[in-house]
């Protein structure tokens, strides 16, 4: 797939509400273009591969005129224009019939390409915010990333350390995933990453961490947990995604994750890298030994 690597940039134009302009923040492909923001104004922006388009974008997963944004009297809405692949607000698809109306923080997405909608009183630290956000959080499944995860893991190693506290980690993935990306395409790959995160998400509690550390491996931080509660968590996870229908389009599927598990040492001879290694291992004896299991 030819990646993302024009964008064609229009003039700031007066919006029409608020106190600053509103826009669109690139924050998916990663690369040289995320945190790019683009200004919507008054006149009609249209999105698409096409020469003229006004925000141009060189990826086979969009259509040469994608999406067109419009400024109603009730803010700015999004249609698509017969595309491909589609156009979503929050994963709630838009078609010419059923324009979506953009709300302050909302994720627009035009084929395989990711962007945040700031519309608040002060866009500028909105802005500056969000670009803050998008160096700790992965912009694909909108869980933390694997700068955080280490930086997360560390504290919590040496306050194990300190005080004896009990802390596990589970590194898991997903069985045959480049089955999903060959067969079904990827932009059902980088749904099913979402998906997943987000089905995930729901059981993880607020002191506990999840974090995507690269392509579809991904990592929980167990908090105040010891082996055996940390083996009881991990399979809990790994039963609630092999029950878990995926569903795209016309297309519905199931899949299983394969998961490793280790406590930390209390001894202070951890490190953040050694116990990601150490489950890692496990996650692998897991897949070698027949997948969709917890190995600890």
């Amino acid at each position: 797939m030819e990646k993302l690597v024009d964008t064609v940039f229009q003039p700031a134009r007066r919006t029409l509400t608020g106190n600053r302009d509103a826009c669109l923040v690139h924050i998916y492909p990663t690369g040289p273009l995320m945190g790019i923001r683009h200004i919507l104004g008054a006149k009609p922006v249209i999105i698409g591969r096409g020469e003229d388009c006004d925000i141009r974008i060189l990826d086979n997963s969009v259509s040469r005129r994608h999406a067109r944004i419009e400024h109603l009297p009730d803010g700015f809405h999004v249609l698509d224009m017969q595309s491909t692949n589609g156009t979503f607000v929050n994963d709630q698809p838009s078609t010419v019939d059923d324009p979506l109306l953009l709300k302050d923080g909302d994720y627009l997405r035009v084929g395989n390409c990711i962007y945040r909608y700031l519309a608040g009183g002060n866009v500028e630290a909105e802005y500056h915010e969000e670009i803050y956000r998008l160096t700790i959080i992965d912009a694909l499944t909108q869980i933390y990333n694997q700068r955080y995860l280490l930086d997360f893991l560390e504290r919590e190693v040496l306050r194990t350390s300190r005080h004896g506290r009990p802390l596990s980690i589970v590194m898991f993935d997903i069985d045959r995933f480049k089955l999903i990306n060959d067969e079904m395409g990827h932009l059902v790959g980088d749904y099913t990453l979402r998906e997943l995160s987000s089905c995930v998400r729901k059981m993880v509690r607020r002191e506990d961490l999840f974090a995507r550390y690269g392509g579809e491996e991904f990592s929980l931080v167990l908090v105040e947990t010891n082996i055996t509660q940390a083996l009881e968590a991990a399979e809990r996870v790994r039963q609630e995604v092999e029950k878990h229908v995926f569903r795209v389009e016309q297309q519905s599927f199931q899949l299983t994750i394969s998961l490793g598990v280790v406590e930390c040492p209390s001894d202070g001879t951890a490190t953040p890298n050694e116990l990601i290694r150490r489950a890692d291992e496990n996650l692998y004896e897991a897949k070698r030994t027949g997948r969709n299991k917890v190995v600890g």
